[in-house]
């Protein structure tokens, strides 16, 4: 944020930001009470959504836009190697993007910045190409020997510059769900400016429970019931809606949601929830037990549930 106050005298302008959906701008511990410190450990896709792709969603939203500018460039690796340097927005609707420096290489990129005394990311001084967040990035190489003082590279900036370099220090030690190496956040990809601005399960069979109270009612009333605990933003809830509400119209037991993300720390100590969803059968007994599967169709809770006879 330091730097970004810088920016904003430089260029004269006041930027708008967007932090995790209900966190002040920079309170960690607002962030850490609502989302847990070690979301990114548990869920790094949930965090993925809550900490970028969502507030994106919503500054997209919230202030009209239909053109991105951004940073992309052909030289940083196979994902991005297409990029031209404008992008329609898709037929139907969506975001055009324009990729001003996309033809440019790292290089070309420090060249300017040196040129025209352009003011850079003060960590680029501490040996970091390119900067991501503080849990997963590293400097190239870890020694920090490479470095952009003063508009001037010291060190061998060859660690820099050769294609495909520059993100090698972000993403370190993450991988996606599939197993695969992360190479990005979810802003970039395709679809990341759609928003989902409703709540699930609005209408049907699922009841919500409103309260931390009316959920401990649930648990000790003395009577069987499914709860799905969940989160609106998250990817996997919204891909479960419809078989779980299918499931709902006819449960032998009443179904409920619970919003997890708001009351993370009760939902953790009571029901079992460290990402979302989390599904579970509240028995007789006040005893909760965890659906332990990714297998979310109608058929899956139905069988789910009758194992809990």
């Amino acid at each position: 944020m330091e730097f970004l106050r810088e920016i904003e005298e430089f260029y004269g302008f006041k930027a708008e930001v967007f932090c995790a959906e209900g966190v002040p701008v920079g309170d960690k511990d607002a962030y850490d009470k609502k989302y847990g410190a070690n979301l990114w450990k548990e869920d790094i896709e949930q965090y993925d959504k809550v900490c970028k792709v969502e507030p994106f969603q919503r500054g997209l939203k919230t202030l009209n836009t239909d053109c991105m500018i951004n940073g992309r460039t052909r030289w940083q690796g196979f994902e991005r190697a297409w990029i031209d340097q404008f992008e329609n927005a898709p037929i139907g609707g969506g975001l055009a993007k324009c990729n001003p420096i996309a033809y440019w290489t790292l290089e070309d990129t420090f060249d300017y910045i040196a040129k025209y005394e352009v003011p850079h990311h003060p960590l680029h001084a501490k040996g970091y190409p390119s900067i991501g967040d503080a849990k997963d990035t590293i400097p190239i190489p870890e020694d920090g020997s490479t470095k952009f003082v003063n508009f001037k590279f010291e060190g061998d900036k060859t660690p820099w510059l050769d294609y495909a370099c520059e993100r090698k220090g972000r993403f370190v030690g993450l991988a996606n769900k599939d197993g695969s190496t992360k190479t990005e956040c979810g802003i970039h990809v395709a679809g990341a400016e759609r928003t989902f601005d409703r709540d699930l399960w609005e209408e049907g069979a699922v009841k919500n429970i409103a309260s931390v109270d009316e959920a401990k009612d649930i648990i000790s009333s003395g009577k069987d019931a499914i709860v799905a605990v969940y989160a609106p933003w998250c990817q996997f809830c919204q891909g479960m809606e419809d078989e779980f509400a299918k499931y709902a119209e006819s449960a032998g037991v009443p179904v409920y949601k619970f919003r997890g993300d708001e009351e993370r720390e009760f939902v953790q100590a009571n029901m079992n929830t460290e990402s979302f969803p989390t599904v579970n059968f509240i028995k007789a007994d006040g005893s909760v037990v965890k659906y332990d599967s990714e297998a979310r169709s109608a058929d899956d809770f139905a069988n789910f549930e009758k194992s809990m006879a």
